[in-house]
């Protein structure tokens, strides 16, 4: 789960609901660029992370009692296999999809821990037998990829309230297209990228979030019935394209 802080408690958003919010992302991207599977690419990005059910877990909190971010957690093989046979089971081009997001998150914990090196190789090796199943190439899995990737950054910056103030732009990712792409928030609630990757000029996209005020629980138990019991809050963002580039405030104030 993703766990901002609040003055009266927390604003939970679910991993689930971070997904769709990459999926709407991902819907809007320009049609030339577009992998030809579209349907079950926005399938996985909108499911990427569909294997975490916060409410079905027993680890939902940090040893303060608070809520577990997501960015707190490390590789669970559990999870991971769970992932990997939810995809399988939908269609090998989500599962290749899903394993090389896998890849993307755990190498960095690859040479120290023996079962996510081992379970990573597993995975390599059937990236290499959906690819050639399924005639697509390194290259064009890796393209495919980076747009799952680029969405799902893009999402956890709205989720996890990364914006900056004063229109200064943040980093997105690069996208399948090999551009870095640059996030602003030009009025509240108003956003624009540049460069312009998107069909249209203009669209929303909506997340619903969770706030709990309580800072401290006893035990999962106590926090799954707090989510449960929370009233539901749906954030909504304009994207819209902006002509010319986008003019900041001068950091110095003008003498009259």
């Amino acid at each position: 789960m993703i766990v901002n802080y609040k003055e009266t408690g927390w604003e939970v958003i679910t991993q689930r609901a971070h997904g769709i919010v990459a999926a709407q992302l991902a819907m809007h991207w320009k049609a030339t660029d577009r992998p030809k599977r579209w349907m079950e690419t926005l399938l996985a990005i909108a499911e990427h992370d569909d294997a975490e059910v916060e409410l079905d877990g027993e680890n939902l909190l940090t040893e303060a009692g608070g809520p577990l971010n997501f960015s707190m957690k490390v590789f669970e093989l559990e999870h991971a296999q769970k992932l990997a046979m939810l995809s399988v089971t939908k269609s090998r081009y989500i599962a290749l999809l899903a394993s090389l997001h896998m890849d993307f998150l755990y190498r960095k914990e690859e040479n120290d821990r023996k079962e996510v090196h081992e379970f990573l190789e597993q995975q390599r090796a059937l990236q290499t037998q959906w690819q050639e199943q399924l005639g697509i190439g390194r290259k064009e899995a890796e393209r495919i990829y980076y747009l799952l990737e680029w969405c799902d950054a893009f999402s956890l910056l709205l989720c996890q309230q990364l914006l900056q103030p004063e229109k200064r732009g943040i980093e997105i990712s690069t996208g399948p297209d090999g551009e870095e792409y640059q996030l602003f928030e030009i009025e509240a609630g108003v956003l624009t990228v540049d460069p312009w990757p998107f069909e249209v000029d203009r669209f929303d996209v909506c997340c619903e979030s969770r706030e709990i005020n309580q800072l401290k629980f006893e035990s999962s138990a106590e926090f799954r019935n707090a989510f449960i019991k929370a009233d539901v809050k749906e954030n909504v963002w304009q994207i819209t394209k902006k002509p010319g580039k986008v003019k900041k405030p001068s950091k110095v104030q003008k003498r009259g």
